[in-house]
């Protein structure tokens, strides 16, 4: 590849990055320095949620200083409002049963149609009172506490593995240590591989054996964290390189990143691109437009660059199947049928699974048409990728990428102004 002709992007820090380092290092010992942290909509509702607790965090620069509360936490007296940020409430949902008193924890009405009764059961297992206010087993939640005892806890994480994730966070301020057995399937693994390596980052080894995690008691030690490039994220910008024949180059993607959805190259190279990993980050070139082949996967392990990798496929030669991904169904909105629906607008041949979609490839039947974001980020950022070739792309709401990625648009306009000078588009 002549890397001297990729265009070269550096973008936010990862968001499930961010989210974890918040938590561990609101609850270590000390001063932590988060370097290159993500500044959106949801971290800034986690980081609000963090403060109401007494946590201090100053966000007066691009590196964040977060003054950790690892004991005497006391539960606030407002309501905590966590939008639409699901990670976020799930994680406080752990985080408050650390404290002492009541919090109650709201969001946005699509929230409330998010579960968390896996998460709820669990926490009461480990002698916390945590109820779904409306009796759905989705918030608003209201959790009571003395503080989080510890033993052993069954949970089911075969809807978020977040479930999984907020518990492994806090379990080391347990009474005792915590043991967590999974009844069913894990989704989402590789988001839990995130939450163990921060968690190690900061001091807290976990032991796995047959779906059980064994979490000693212990505390978190205060450093500077160096968050990498958010790879959902990067999977715009390298689909772009993919449907154009273009190469471009996240100089701040490492070549051993710690985010499962960084394999979405490796999905790109089955299609057909190039890739190439090193210390000057991860570069992708697509082959010549045309030329990109049709793929059947398994998403389970990546299910939040399942709508780039739709989109991408609406422009590769044959039929694209992906399974396993009913989980997407309780995202920001019903991605599987939000995905398929837009599809359509633009003349693509596709069609839902009950645990995917099939997206049948023909670059040349594509066309304009006002795209439907769902008040769901990655809707309205997959999406823009197709814009590229296709004329006559709009999108309802431009904003929604405020909650993941508030900069996105002028990113985007960048990469099209070089696309643009090299011919691609």
């Amino acid at each position: 590849m002549q890397s001297d002709k990729a265009i070269e992007i550096a973008l936010p820090g990862s968001k499930s990055i961010t989210q974890r380092a918040l938590i561990t290092s609101a609850l270590a010992q000390g001063t932590s320095r988060l370097v290159s942290p993500l500044d959106s909509e949801d971290t800034q509702l986690l980081r609000d949620g963090l403060r109401a607790f007494g946590v201090e965090i100053d966000d007066s620069s691009d590196n964040w200083l977060v003054t950790g509360k690892p004991g005497n936490l006391a539960a606030p007296s407002q309501e905590i409002f966590m939008g639409n940020n699901g990670t976020g409430i799930r994680f406080m949902m752990s985080f408050a049963a650390l404290a002492k008193g009541t919090t109650v924890l709201t969001g946005k009405k699509r929230m409330e149609e998010r579960p968390a009764g896996p998460l709820l059961d669990a926490l009461e297992q480990l002698g916390v009172k945590a109820e779904s206010i409306k009796g759905t087993g989705c918030p608003p939640v209201r959790i009571e506490s003395q503080g989080l005892g510890g033993g052993n806890v069954r949970l089911s994480a075969s809807i978020s593995s977040q479930f999984l994730s907020s518990l492994l966070l806090v379990a080391p301020y347990a009474n005792a240590p915590v043991t967590i057995s999974l009844d069913g399937k894990l989704v989402s693994r590789p988001y839990v591989d995130i939450t163990l390596r921060v968690m190690s980052d900061f001091g807290i080894d976990v032991t796995e054996q047959e779906n059980t995690f064994f979490v000693p008691q212990g505390q978190y030690e205060a450093k500077e964290y160096v968050v990498e490039a958010d790879a959902s994220s990067a999977s715009y910008f390298f689909a772009a390189a993919a449907i154009t024949g273009a190469s471009v180059l996240v100089t701040n993607m490492p070549p051993h990143p710690i985010q499962g959805d960084a394999s979405f190259v490796d999905l790109l190279e089955r299609m057909g691109c190039k890739v190439e990993r090193s210390e000057r980050g991860t570069m992708v070139q697509g082959p010549p437009p045309g030329s990109l082949k049709a793929i059947e996967i398994d998403m389970s392990k990546w299910p939040d660059v399942v709508p780039t990798l739709a989109v991408v496929a609406a422009f590769a030669n044959g039929k694209t199947v992906i399974t396993n991904v009913e989980h997407l169904r309780v995202k920001e909105t019903d991605r599987i049928t939000a995905v398929v629906n837009e599809l359509k607008k633009l003349g693509c041949k596709a069609e839902e699974l009950p645990d995917g979609l099939i997206i049948n490839g023909n670059r040349d039947a594509l066309k304009g048409a006002l795209v439907n974001t769902y008040d769901d980020h990655r809707i309205a950022m997959c999406f823009a990728v197709a814009s590229l070739l296709v004329p006559g792309i709009e999108f309802d709401d431009r904003a929604v990428v405020q909650k993941s990625f508030p900069r996105f648009w002028s990113y985007w306009e960048r990469l099209k102004q070089e696309l643009a000078r090299q011919d691609k588009i």
